[in-house]
């Protein structure tokens, strides 16, 4: 497989792609603008946003970002809830493990603000309830991407 080693050295601007599900897209872009903001706020970074379908076709488009060499990271956003017609936590749970592999077979980390909701219903207290968390989970994800490359240069240094 190919172990891609980060390419942005410390002093260079990390480069990070955003993948994002339309369904729902205006709770899932609360969480990709927040993630931008977060990364933007730890200093110089480059992002770029790719929009899919839904949860399910993120981890191929990661896959190809992570293998392309141009990023250092993947960021994956969507919100997969219980619409009544088919097992939304399978899917949930196939779009995890798909992320997971990408990370292991490549070694560009990938994160995941893929969340399920044990109940999300269409009406003004969900809506609202996840308006403002979907916030707060883009800023951790930009947290943890930002940590994790920081992490994973001091283990390059270690081996340089």
């Amino acid at each position: 497989m190919n172990q891609t080693k980060l390419h942005s050295p410390s002093s260079a601007a990390p480069r990070v792609a955003i993948v994002s599900a339309s369904w729902h897209a205006d709770l899932v872009g609360r969480c990709r603008e927040a993630a931008i903001r977060g990364l933007e706020a730890g200093g110089p970074v480059r992002v770029e946003t790719f929009d899919v379908p839904g949860a399910f076709e993120i981890p191929l488009h990661a896959m190809k970002l992570a293998r392309s060499g141009q990023f250092d990271a993947v960021l994956a956003c969507a919100l997969v809830v219980d619409g009544g017609i088919y097992r939304h936590d399978f899917v949930a749970q196939a779009v995890i493990d798909g992320l997971m592999r990408v990370q292991l077979d490549t070694g560009v980390p990938v994160f995941s603000a893929v969340l399920t909701p044990l109940a999300f219903h269409e009406h003004a207290t969900h809506h609202g309830f996840f308006h403002e968390h979907l916030v707060i989970k883009g800023t951790e994800l930009a947290g943890a991407c930002r940590a994790t490359l920081e992490a994973l240069r001091k283990l390059d240094a270690l081996s340089a």
